[in-house]
């Protein structure tokens, strides 16, 4: 089984994504998320590009300390008349004390003439005596061998030519770049076979970026074409339109193509979002074997089939990669996911019980009413419930009001919100302010609650958002508020529709507490 090498660049490219900011810090904590993971090389940055770059070399070799992973620095070739010792690009590299670099030189004879602006023979020497002088102090050099495909397609000879020069020098891997991201998989795989046959010793890498979105598809080609290292970021952030997929690639590797690759499969998913949340950076729900939607099943034949056969429509095992199988709840759910869904709440429900027929129609004739329960399951739990009898109100809302002012004078709350509630024939009526209606009511609520049930004092509103359903209609249009709550342990969403938004959001803000209620009698076996 073949060794691939894995060399994550979210540091150095991935910073180059449009929004994306790392502070020192950050940069701290991806390393050691990518390390925990068990890739083999962490490119961190260009020290001698900015001096946030330099602060964090200096800040790594005195704070982190990696199990698995070399940390990278990256820089370019020395200047045409200035000798090796004496250049502060290879200087700054020395300097950042990392035990391995990467090193980007030109291999498209146009780069060398129109943007270097000196002959192709001193392109040649300008690569070969960065990398020896590297060596020689000690550093494995990782040579990136910039814009390779179109320098191949463009002067197959001398493209090679400055991959063999690197190689004699000394190159510890040859990455052949598709920095333009502009070439396909076919041409991918012949130019990295081309490469790795005429340098049979020589250890290819492939590094690709996806501006025809075939970033991880050229990047496997590439593989299957000799290389023995694949270079990416892990959620595939990059300059443009991304880098390769390190989240991807990995596990077709792995669980596809029979090679192995350094890192543990089963913290994918969570390694992920790790450095989602660092990185500030969303994942799309379907993105492959990450994402939430991954093993998510809706459509009523496919959960029929993955519940008696998970491989009718997986492709893996979801927990290989740390993921987990969904059963989403919608009008086309059919019968055979509501026992799937619910098994918590109805846990003796069957594919044939009259219940399941009920709540599968109150399910649909919910959603033509613009609910939409597969992003609100604790709303979803709580209806069932209602269903089987098994529901136990905590409280009965008697009345509230609310009240906004404007203009508002600074430093003041703008909305007011008096509220009147029964909880086993005993009253309780409170206010509150707040930055709007719903966050008064909100508070209000939960202030009033708190007097029979102090244990929802550690909840909290999370997310809140509102969707207009009629987009026809005008100001009376219905509208779906969706909220996430949490109490530090767990979260939970609801919902709540209706034509008048405050009350939709009460809606799903009762829903919200009844759950967390709910939630505190199963704990106490109530």
């Amino acid at each position: 089984m073949k060794h691939i090498s894995i060399f994550d660049s979210t540091l150095r490219d991935g910073a180059q994504a449009e929004g994306v900011s790392f502070s020192v810090n950050d940069k701290l904590n991806i390393c050691r998320a990518l390390d925990d993971f068990g890739v083999d090389y962490i490119e961190a940055g260009n020290p001698s590009s900015n001096p946030k770059d330099a602060e964090f070399f200096r800040t790594a070799a005195l704070s982190l300390s990696l199990k698995n992973a070399k940390l990278c620095a990256f820089g370019s070739t020395h200047r045409k008349g200035v000798p090796p010792e004496k250049d502060a690009s290879l200087q700054s590299l020395l300097f950042s004390g990392t035990p391995a670099v990467s090193l980007v030189g030109k291999t498209w004879d146009l780069q060398v003439t129109e943007v270097l602006g000196i002959t192709l023979e001193e392109n040649v020497g300008l690569v070969a005596s960065s990398i020896s002088y590297l060596v020689s102090q000690g550093r494995e050099v990782v040579f990136d061998a910039e814009h390779f495909f179109d320098g191949w397609m463009s002067n197959r000879d001398y493209a090679l030519r400055v991959l063999r020069a690197a190689f004699d020098a000394g190159a510890s891997f040859l990455t052949l770049c598709d920095t333009n991201g502009g070439t396909l998989p076919f041409d991918i795989y012949m130019a990295t076979k081309d490469a790795a046959s005429l340098l049979p010793d020589a250890a290819i890498a492939i590094h690709c970026h996806n501006d025809t979105g075939c970033a991880v598809a050229n990047s496997i080609s590439g593989v299957f074409g000799g290389a023995s290292q694949v270079q990416g970021t892990f959620i595939g952030i990059g300059e443009r339109c991304g880098n390769a997929d390190l989240s991807v690639i990995i596990p077709n590797l792995v669980l596809k193509s029979a090679y192995k690759c350094g890192g543990n499969l089963s913290e994918l998913f969570d390694t992920a979002r790790r450095i989602a949340e660092i990185a500030n950076v969303p994942l799309e729900n379907n993105r492959p074997y990450v994402g939430k939607s991954a093993f998510a099943h809706k459509g009523g034949m496919h959960i029929d089939g993955v519940l008696k056969n998970p491989a009718t429509f997986e492709h893996i095992d979801p927990e290989l990669v740390g993921n987990k199988r969904r059963f989403l709840t919608s009008e086309v759910s059919g019968r055979s996911a509501i026992p799937a869904k619910l098994r918590r709440v109805a846990p003796g429900l069957t594919r044939s019980s009259p219940e399941t027929a009920k709540i599968l129609a109150a399910l649909k004739e919910s959603e033509r009413q613009g609910y939409f329960y597969e992003a609100a399951e604790a709303s979803l739990e709580l209806m069932v419930m209602k269903i089987l009898g098994t529901f136990k109100p905590h409280f009965r809302l008697v009345f509230y009001k609310t009240m906004g002012e404007f203009p508002v004078a600074t430093g003041e709350l703008p909305a007011f919100a008096s509220i009147k509630i029964e909880v086993g024939g005993r009253t309780e009526v409170t206010a509150e302010t707040g930055m709007g209606p719903v966050n008064a009511l909100d508070l209000a609520l939960r202030k009033a609650l708190t007097v029979f049930y102090p244990d929802i004092a550690d909840m909290q509103l999370i997310d809140y958002k509102v969707r207009v359903l009629e987009q026809n209609c005008s100001t009376d249009a219905r509208v779906r508020v969706l909220m996430e709550s949490g109490d530090g342990s767990d979260t939970w969403n609801t919902i709540g529709v209706s034509n008048d938004i405050l009350e939709a959001s009460l809606l799903a803000l009762v829903d919200s507490i009844e759950y967390k209620l709910a939630k505190i009698d199963r704990t106490l076996n109530i």
